[in-house]
């Protein structure tokens, strides 16, 4: 695997664009768009204060850049370098920007979440949603930019608009049977919004485009409830993890449960490969340590043989957002796969099955699972723990790689 040479950034902010040709990076109030082929610098963007979210337009011919603080937002071209946009929202304050899916409008919601307002690049008229709800995922677009649907709390009930992003006129609007909605997802063929409840109530509810209740799905009550929501990328299946360590996999027929999904600390089925992670100290020459000593340790997987025992955590009853429960699952492009993370098991990724509807791999880090992500072409996951290291997977098997510093050189194992 190579690796480039090392780049100033700040809080995080670096962005592939879209269409995978741009690498945009962030250093204090400074935007810098390299190509990403050669990483040369192709543009260099000054703002007027220090950068706090950045994000590409779908086309890739825009970028995003918000400064919260200020409630500022600056739109910046990469085809005409010399055009550039500035929405200020004065007194209503800033707490969030985004694209909307044609990338000519910018909506930002306003602090206190009084309202989002939407601006628009070519006609440069502005339009004003009223009511958004401040929860965990309150606005979601159809994956084909048709459609806007919006959490709301008004009157103390929770509703649900539906926009169509063309004119943003209300399409639909109805209320939802839930006690503090806690997020809205479309399914990838638009046909279906789900949308769910706090995690002091289990209850997922399945709505069509015209706001009919088409389904509503609880699993158990008097316990916390729902934690993370995901589809698979063909609408089939919709995967619910809660906090009592299971994921269910609903399907689009009946919105019944297919299987669910258990998250044992101990792995007993002869079927599952468990990967485990091992470190591997580099020798010098008669048994003793290597010197200089290495600035990381390198690590490799080993195949564990079973039974396995899976390092736990036991959760602090006695505070808020306890460490248990599904925090993280998500889809393999393909269809094939769901990976899975147990909070009270933080060190280990569990990949399942989806045509066998089984646990097909287990990998176990030598430190807590930060986050995953699918390759989009492929099936293959990249699993981060925040060290040094990124980890990849595929049905081939699994390698380490080590992330170099200044001056150094990566490896695999």
């Amino acid at each position: 695997m190579n690796f480039s040479e090392v780049f100033k950034l700040s809080n995080q902010l670096c962005k592939f664009s879209p269409d995978g040709k741009y690498l945009a990076s962030c250093v204090q109030y400074r935007l810098v768009v390299r190509e990403v082929n050669s990483l040369q610098i192709l543009q260099l963007y000054t703002c007027l204060d220090q950068i706090q979210h950045v994000e590409w337009s779908a086309d890739s011919l825009f970028i995003l850049c918000a400064m919260y603080k200020r409630g500022l937002v600056q739109v910046w071209s990469l085809e005409q370098p010399a055009w550039h946009c500035r929405i200020d929202e004065g007194s209503a304050g800033l707490v969030s920007s985004c694209w909307s899916p044609d990338g000519r409008h910018v909506l930002n919601t306003t602090e206190f979440h009084l309202r989002i307002t939407v601006w628009s690049l070519c006609t440069k008229s502005v339009s004003y949603i009223k009511y958004p709800k401040a929860c965990q995922q309150g606005v979601t677009f159809s994956r084909d930019g048709r459609y806007l649907a919006l959490a709301e709390r008004r009157d103390c009930k929770d509703y649900i608009s539906i926009f169509v992003c063309s004119d943003w006129q209300l399409l639909r609007h109805f209320d939802t049977d839930t006690q503090d909605l806690a997020g809205i997802e479309w399914a990838p063929n638009g046909c279906v919004l789900a949308a769910w409840d706090t995690c002091l109530e289990y209850k997922v509810l399945l709505y069509s485009l015209d706001g009919r209740l088409l389904a509503a799905y609880c699993a158990y009550e008097w316990s916390l409830g729902i934690k993370a929501v995901a589809w698979s990328p063909s609408s089939q299946f919709l995967a619910v993890g809660s906090y009592d360590g299971k994921v269910r996999i609903l399907n689009h027929v009946t919105w019944k449960v297919l299987t669910e999904f258990g998250h044992p600390a101990a792995i007993s089925d002869p079927r599952v490969v468990v990967y485990k992670e091992a470190e591997k100290s580099p020798r010098g020459t008669l048994g003793r340590p290597a010197c200089p000593p290495p600035r990381a340790t390198e690590s490799r997987y080993e195949i564990a043989a079973g039974p396995v025992s899976l390092q736990t955590l036991k959760p602090a009853a006695d505070r808020a957002n306890p460490k248990i429960g599904i925090g993280a699952l998500a889809f393999s492009p393909d269809n094939y796969f769901l990976a899975t993370r147990n909070d009270n098991v933080p060190n280990a990724v569990w990949i399942w099955d989806i045509q066998k509807l089984r646990l097909f791999v287990v990998l176990e880090q030598l430190a807590p699972v930060r986050s995953f992500q699918w390759d989009p072409q492929q099936p293959r996951l990249a699993v981060c723990t925040g060290g040094s290291k990124v980890y990849l997977w595929s049905p081939a098997g699994c390698v380490s790689v080590q992330v170099p510093g200044e001056g150094e050189r990566g490896s695999s194992r």
